[in-house]
């Protein structure tokens, strides 16, 4: 930070270097020349000029400020330096151990020179501040206001001032008001003891309980995990949900879009493959942006019943919280992903949703009198999530081998996958579920759309008997959507075409589910290899849901080997489907299930 010297463009010498010196007692001639001197060799300057201004507040002292860099060698500097000395002191312990470390610590402290570099509040308000001064921060780090409240730097502007997002409260803040550099990035800090937890997105619990005491710092951001430090997608990370988990697996290590119109479902599946992880050493993370904070309560109640807390960490902003922290949030509840998926643990983060994450960077950008764009978004808002999503990965084995699995969700208005962000997050993720309104109010709970669905690590996210029990299901449905439409214009249908009808009818009777009831594997296969031996085409469509109950129920009471054998051997045969074939004839040709038959009938007529 030295001031240019010799001669401008027009001949004439800069000016020297002004040093502001604020005292209650001036320094004397010797003292100014010292001071002068030692200004000269730090800055390599020929000339400096020293003001003299009184200030109260530098008492026993003098506070010397020559541009942006601050020497506090007055009383109030020392204060500080000595407090924030103490604070560093440990935290844990017992009371004499404190005061004996108080003691050691109070014996052998030294003043430093107080050097800081210091800004001063240009303007405030609307949860933003703009500084002068701290011309070397560098976008991202923590500036630290006299009140005690933080914020992040997110707008370096050419004419020298400082665009600052505020966390909190800006009340305190006033035109003026002192401002100081961290020399750190945002972060958050992490242990184990997190796990069960809800934290707001600076790390502090927000459930009532006890505080955490991590001690582990980690940053919101860091750069995503290279190439030769991932491997190839390859292990499930089943949902529970036969729709999904047939045609469109989601992997370890994958992004899978959750997209839909609001009210369509897309948070029940997000917490149906939370609760599905249960058992299986698996790290859930929910991050709640801009949800009702009444809506997050029933989310961790939802879990904690089903015993999900256990492996669960809940991130909210809720929509009473300032932008910068709904800005944050995603950031937080990555980071808090990515510290157990470097410790070779398997991970899956929920972000709902981007849609609101997007809107709240928007606020910002804007109060940062950012110029606007396609729907008065920021120019980098495909980085913002970009940044996010790629830091999900499947790491590879030197690296530990964990891994980390992001179900982004987004909110589409009137069906619009066209729109801004949902077309940005779809060409960063590694496919989507889409859920279709109609489907949703004609009854088909999840509504996933076979057509605008996809999943582009397919069958290579799936285990082996999952893979060939799948067989045609994806495009008989399709088949069956085509051929619904056009049953509609006329009423003379041929036999196949009628088969096929019936047939599609009963695979989306067979494909809906429940909240908070997902299936496990073994289920899955049987129900798969069941459909495509048309075993339910007999069964009246209203009646799918309850016989398909009563024969899960069967088949796992009278065949708990081979329900075993899928879950444990996962692995497919012609023997084993033979088997599983003959016990579901058997249930479907017994007298009971033909008397349950009969007296629907009897119902019906």
């Amino acid at each position: 930070m030295s001031e240019e010297k010799g001669f401008g463009e027009a001949g004439t010498e800069t000016r020297p270097l002004q040093v502001e010196i604020r005292c209650m007692t001036p320094p004397t001639e010797s003292q100014k020349e010292k001071l002068a001197s030692l200004m000269r060799r730090k800055y390599n300057v020929d000339e400096v000029e020293i003001v003299i201004r009184k200030d109260p507040s530098a008492v026993d002292g003098f506070n010397i400020f020559v541009g942006d860099d601050n020497y506090d060698w007055s009383t109030l500097g020392r204060i500080r330096q000595f407090r924030k000395s103490v604070q560093s002191l440990p935290k844990e312990g017992e009371l004499g151990k404190m005061i004996s470390l108080l003691r050691e610590d109070i014996g052998s402290f030294k003043l430093n020179t107080g050097y800081q570099q210091v800004g001063q509040v240009y303007s405030v308000g609307d949860g933003i501040a703009v500084i002068e001064g701290l011309k070397d921060v560098v976008y991202g780090e923590i500036v630290l206001f006299e009140c005690g409240l933080k914020g992040m730097v997110q707008d370096l502007r050419p004419d020298g001032r400082t665009g600052i997002v505020l966390f909190g409260d800006c009340s305190e803040i006033t035109e003026g008001s002192r401002v100081v550099r961290t020399r750190r990035t945002a972060g958050i800090p992490i242990s184990n003891r997190i796990l069960g937890r809800m934290i707001d997105p600076l790390g502090k619990p927000i459930d009532g309980g006890e505080p955490i005491n991590a001690k582990k710092y980690f940053p919101l951001e860091r750069p995503a995990p290279g190439i030769m430090q991932r491997k190839p997608v390859g292990r499930p990370l089943e949902t529970g949900l036969l729709a999904i988990d047939s045609m469109f697996p989601i992997g370890r290590g994958q992004r899978e879009l959750i997209i839909g119109d609001r009210q369509t479902g897309k948070t029940s599946i997000a917490i149906d493959a939370i609760l599905n992880q249960k058992g299986k050493n698996v790290v859930c993370v929910y991050v709640a942006i801009s949800q009702k904070a009444s809506t997050v309560a029933k989310v961790m109640q939802t879990l904690k019943q089903a015993g999900a807390m256990d492996y669960t960490v809940i991130v909210s902003s809720p929509a009473s919280d300032a932008p910068s922290l709904q800005y944050i949030a995603p950031y937080a509840g990555c980071a808090v992903a990515e510290f157990f998926m470097y410790h070779g643990r398997d991970t899956l983060i929920v972000y709902d949703d981007l849609s609101k994450h997007a809107v709240a960077y928007r606020t910002i950008s804007l109060l940062l009198e950012r110029a606007p764009g396609r729907e008065a978004y920021p120019g980098d808002v495909f980085y913002l999530h970009s940044r996010l999503l790629e830091r999900s990965a499947q790491l590879s084995d030197e690296m530990g081998g964990g891994s980390m699995t992001a179900l982004p969700i987004v909110e589409t208005q009137a069906g619009d996958v066209s729109a801004y962000i949902p077309t940005n997050i779809i060409s960063i993720t590694d496919g989507q579920i889409f859920l279709d309104s109609e489907l949703f109010y004609s009854g088909q709970r999840p509504a996933v759309s076979v057509g605008l669905s996809v999943s582009r690590v397919g069958s290579a996210a799936q285990t082996n008997v999952m893979k060939k029990s799948v067989g045609t299901i994806r495009l008989d449905l399709a088949q069956y959507r085509e051929m619904q439409v056009f049953s509609q214009f006329g009423s003379d249908l041929d036999d196949l075409t009628r088969v096929q009808l019936t047939y599609g009818a009963g695979l989306m009777q067979l494909l809906r589910q429940t909240n908070k009831s997902p299936m496990p594997l073994w289920q899955q296969v049987v129900l798969l290899l069941a459909a495509q031996d048309k075993l339910f085409l007999n069964v009246p469509v209203r009646q799918i849901t309850r016989v398909r109950t009563e024969f899960l129920n069967w088949f796992g009471s009278r065949h708990g080997t081979l329900t075993l054998r899928i879950e444990h051997e996962k692995m497919y045969s012609e023997e084993l489907r033979g088997q599983i074939l003959e016990a579901s004839r058997a249930y479907f040709s017994s007298p009971a299930f033909r008397g349950d038959k009969d007296k629907d009938k009897d119902k019906a007529q």
